[in-house]
């Protein structure tokens, strides 16, 4: 199993939800996250005065695939979250040891 965390744009989110549940993928947990990469944020001026964002916020979403249909995710995500612009994200994806259900003690692939 993979653990895929992909930061994306916040506008994007709805169409990387859409995306995923097109192939099939339903369960993600979806947090708000701050934070920059190499654009390091952008001034702005309020009330006359400069300040420089250097955390600009992103939308982090996280799914467990079994290992048959991470590279299809990976896909799906990086063409529903890209805008050709920079500050479009980053994707990160992770070995997952062991799964488990809670409920009933399901374990591995079918835990997802």
């Amino acid at each position: 199993m993979k653990k895929i965390e992909a930061i994306i744009q916040p506008f994007k989110l709805d169409e990387v939800k859409e995306a995923l549940k097109s192939i099939g993928i339903d369960g993600m947990t979806i947090s708000e996250v701050r934070g920059h990469g190499r654009q390091k944020g952008h001034k702005e001026v309020y009330r006359g005065q400069e300040y420089n964002v250097d955390l600009l916020p992103k939308v982090k979403v996280e799914l467990v695939v079994s290992n048959s249909r991470y590279e299809e995710v990976i896909k799906t995500v990086t063409q529903a979250a890209r805008s050709g612009k920079i500050g479009d994200g980053k994707i990160f994806v992770y070995d997952v040891a062991e799964a488990i259900r809670i409920r009933n003690d399901d374990r591995g692939d079918t835990a997802l």
